[in-house]
């Protein structure tokens, strides 16, 4: 069973997180980039707060290679955003707030709100490709993801939204319309991958079984799931009752 990735430390939250451009009107072309909570955070403390890369990862708690990816593809975005006049959205990601910020961090976030730098809260969206209680197991003919808001690692409420007909290339929106910042599912296709990953959002492929089983396992570091559970069958032919049919990407796309 592949790892899970290693959480990202960070010590909050910026206190906007929405920007756009500024005396005409919308960004150009209506779109907008999605910037990712440790991307954030690790541009924060490179180019704000003057740390050298060994310094940044050592207190974002991840290998030095995997800040200078992080770091990037966040400039990367900035950049987009100064060029295309593109509105920049920061949320989601694969992080973890850091348990120490009142004592060792709270210097790095002056001017947060409170629930972000005081109590050490953690607030996230998770959704679930959803069909009578279980992981429906083809993202793209979804028709309902349920989302659970979690606090502090517990689920305190939880909704069953429709999709509307939604297709593969609408669904990224449609979650990040909602807020969420990780999405649990079955198969995927490659596309709807990326598009997801643009949004910010986190994905955890290949896994089946009850909705809120996987949201619990999650929460504990538990959720089993395939980072390659990808599906191409997204034609008329596609049979009734989704990927857990079929064999994609080598494997079932329900299979552990």
């Amino acid at each position: 069973m592949p790892r899970p990735c290693k959480r990202r430390r960070v010590c909050g939250r910026p206190v906007y997180t929405c920007f756009g451009p500024l005396g005409q009107g919308r960004s150009l072309g209506g779109t907008s980039v999605s910037m990712t909570l440790d991307e954030y955070e690790c541009i924060r403390l490179m180019d704000l707060e003057g740390l050298t890369q060994e310094q940044c990862a050592a207190q974002m708690e991840v290998a030095r290679t995997t800040v200078q990816s992080i770091y990037q593809s966040a400039r990367k975005k900035l950049a987009l955003c100064l060029a295309k006049g593109l509105e920049l959205r920061i949320g989601g990601g694969n992080y973890v707030f850091c348990r120490e910020r009142e004592k060792c961090c709270r210097r790095h976030c002056q001017g947060m709100p409170e629930n972000s730098a005081g109590k050490g809260e953690e607030k996230m969206k998770i959704g679930v490709t959803y069909e009578n209680g279980e992981i429906f197991q083809h993202f793209g003919h979804t028709e309902q993801f349920k989302i659970y808001q979690v606090e502090d690692g517990k689920v305190v409420s939880s909704e069953v939204v429709d999709t509307n007909g939604s297709g593969h290339g609408a669904l990224a929106g449609f979650l990040q319309e909602h807020q969420v910042d990780a999405l649990i599912c079955g198969g995927i296709g490659g596309g709807a991958q990326n598009a997801l990953a643009a949004a910010g959002i986190r994905l955890y492929a290949g896994c089946s079984g009850k909705a809120d089983e996987a949201v619990d396992a999650f929460l504990k570091n538990e959720l089993e799931y395939h980072t390659d559970a990808t599906c191409d069958h997204h034609g008329e032919h596609h049979h009734e009752g989704g990927c857990g049919d079929h064999d994609c990407g080598g494997h079932s796309c329900g299979d552990h």
